[in-house]
């Protein structure tokens, strides 16, 4: 299967992606035999591709690299690179090819010391491998030395080396960065086109393919976890009750509370599937065996306190993002109101509570939904700036309020 096939509704991007692919082949060729390369190329040594939540940022760049790894004896016949069958493609899509890195975090932020190191494998040769391809699906999460660290890599790059970035938006990457990348823009894949690869993929059943893409509208991952995640589609019909539960103060408040507290019982889940593994993982590795009576070897204190930092940043990254899985939730229902209030001909996400969402777009005018819907994005907001959750939660819920 060739490698596009996981990138949905974004033809354009693989257009260009493809011929980049071509063109970056050629080069490699014409270095590897002594002979002239292309005078113009449409490969290029950074790439940043943005586009919305579940747009296939990550899937895009991963395809362009095994493209770029592409080993496949058809392509001296004119065919191009990505087949997806060959050691180059097979290896990079499932994460082990020598000289492909794929960099994504569980924490808030990907510090200095972390760049440093990629930064300092990007100025190697490919080993096995036509390029050396850094994938930095995270690249909005740099922190600003981070950024200035990268920076440099970037503007003097080695000879074989390939950078892929990836962001929401151009806003989210410091402007030296993206000034010297490539720029491809990804767009939210249509729901039929996303329901069509669930169902093939993962082989869902059409009609809970076609429920769950309408409703996540088009959000590829979130779209196969409602799909096959029963306790997913529980806590979604939860946060989709809450609009129907604050009409007044002490509805605010218990609604608050018990979206927090899903979201960190979650974040709790997460730390108890890992966390105990890789302590023990460490433990074992600084040599607190079972002759040491389970005691930890002098002066490694301060590694175990830097892993016990380590996993308490991912749950509150667990935590906070579970609670913008729920926001988006409720946004979406807040969408669909909006869209009845105006007899808008988009189609509704929120299909199986139409009763609900008529009933609200009966009882409030679009003003008042546009303020509300303004009242999530300031709770994000809010979240980002490190507000503690149940304090913006608590003030979003009372500006959802009915009156």
């Amino acid at each position: 299967m060739p490698v596009w096939d996981d990138l949905v509704g974004q033809g354009r991007v693989q257009t260009q992606l493809a011929a980049a692919a071509v063109d970056a082949d050629a080069l490699v060729t014409a270095n590897q035999s002594g002979t002239v390369p292309p005078s113009s190329s449409k490969m290029t040594h950074a790439w940043l591709f943005t586009g919305p939540p579940g747009s296939g940022r990550s899937t895009a760049a991963r395809a362009f690299a095994a493209a770029l790894q592409c080993t496949s004896p058809d392509r001296a016949l004119g065919g191009e690179p990505g087949c997806g069958f060959c050691d180059g493609c097979h290896t990079t899509v499932i994460g082990t090819h020598a000289d492909v890195e794929i960099v994504r975090t569980d924490q808030l932020s990907i510090g200095v010391k972390d760049t440093r190191a990629l930064v300092r494998r990007a100025q190697l040769s490919p080993a096995v491998g036509r390029w050396q391809v850094i994938v930095l699906e995270d690249a909005d999460r740099l922190t600003e030395g981070a950024g200035n660290v990268l920076l440099k890599a970037v503007e003097e790059p080695a000879p074989r080396t390939v950078w892929l970035l990836c962001a929401p938006s151009l806003e989210d990457v410091l402007p030296t960065i993206r000034s010297r990348c490539r720029h491809l823009t990804l767009r939210t894949p249509p729901v039929s086109a996303v329901a069509e690869v669930l169902v093939r993929r993962d082989g869902i059943e059409p009609s809970v393919a076609q429920a769950a893409a309408r409703a996540t509208q088009g959000h590829i991952g979130r779209a196969r976890r409602l799909a096959t995640d029963e306790a997913a589609r529980s806590r979604r019909a939860t946060v989709l009750r809450l609009p129907l539960r604050v009409d007044d103060v002490g509805g605010c408040l218990k609604a608050a509370q018990e979206l927090v507290d899903a979201a960190a019982e979650d974040a709790k889940q997460v730390a108890e599937e890992v966390d105990t593994k890789e302590t023990e993982e460490l433990r074992a590795a600084l040599g607190a065996g079972a002759g040491t009576g389970g005691r930890m070897p002098r002066g490694t204190a301060g590694v175990m306190k830097e892993l016990e930092d380590r996993q308490k940043r991912r749950r509150t990254r667990t935590q906070r993002d579970s609670l913008d899985l729920a926001l988006t939730d409720l946004t979406g229902f807040y969408r669909d109101v909006l869209a009845l209030q105006f007899g808008s001909s988009l189609a509704i996400a929120n299909e199986e509570i139409r009763q609900d969402l008529d009933r609200i777009a009966r009882e409030s005018g679009p003003e008042r939904t546009l303020r509300r819907i303004e009242a999530i994005f300031a709770c994000r907001q809010a979240l980002d700036r490190n507000v503690a959750p149940l304090l913006a939660v608590e003030a979003m819920t009372m500006s959802l309020r009915a009156g």
